[in-house]
């Protein structure tokens, strides 16, 4: 469990972050961060462990009492930059661009510059804010290392249509992976909950109390160990 004050957050770890590093627990907890950045915040000391600082790759116990100090904001107005996008589809209230992989799709704390953010501004010039001024336009992000399509908003009323969608399940999502071993069967349907893994918190698993979740499935190719 947590609780939060106006800049510090205490976290009281329990067996289901027991036993794993501290900056892994806490670029999950702190899912607005990013590790790099609480891996620096240990260094500077605004981490403490029991009331002990700590090292960024401390194995965390049962009981153990993480206090996380933030220092103050610095202010990160997204600012337009030169970057080449690979733009799909694109009106005057909306554009969707092939994210690469490697790419950071707003400004973070360790991301300040070279996200898409900054690349659209550049290209739109203007783009909705009603997600605030450090993720304009932005109304779903995929990670970093995922590559993919994402729809942006350019005018807030754009933004509030593409928003409502989402929530609706109304806008069908497709992804291409890879996966070990793969199906006997060519196509199916995976309809289950999904939550946190109850035995390693920091990814997520079919679950009792997990949220549903429907997912179309096909083989597309087959190889060895492996299927698409």
């Amino acid at each position: 469990m947590s609780d939060r004050t106006e800049q510090e957050y205490i976290f009281t770890i329990t067996g289901e972050y027991a036993n794993e590093r501290i900056d892994s627990v806490l670029s999950f907890l702190l899912e607005d961060y990013s590790r790099n950045y609480i891996q620096k915040l240990i260094t500077d000391k605004h981490i403490n462990v029991n009331n002990h600082s700590v090292k960024k790759n401390y194995i965390l116990s049962d009981g153990d009492v993480i206090t996380v100090s933030m220092p103050d904001p610095v202010p990160c107005d997204a600012v337009p930059e030169d970057i080449p996008l690979d733009i799909v589809y694109e009106d005057e209230d909306l554009i969707v661009v092939n994210k690469p992989k490697g790419m950071v799709v707003h400004p973070a704390a360790g991301n300040p510059s070279g996200t898409l953010v900054n690349a659209l501004l550049y290209h739109c010039g203007s783009l909705s804010v009603i997600n605030g001024t450090e993720r304009p336009g932005i109304v779903h992000r995929i990670d970093k290392d995922t590559s993919g399509l994402l729809v942006c908003a350019k005018s807030d009323e754009a933004y509030k249509g593409l928003q409502s969608q989402f929530a609706e399940h109304s806008i069908t999502r497709v992804y291409r992976a890879v996966v070990y071993f793969g199906f006997d069967e060519e196509n199916g349907t995976v309809d289950a909950p999904i939550g946190r893994d109850p035995k390693n918190r920091l990814r997520m698993a079919i679950t009792e109390d997990g949220t549903r979740a429907v997912t179309h499935w096909r083989v597309i190719e087959r190889f060895k160990g492996i299927t698409e």
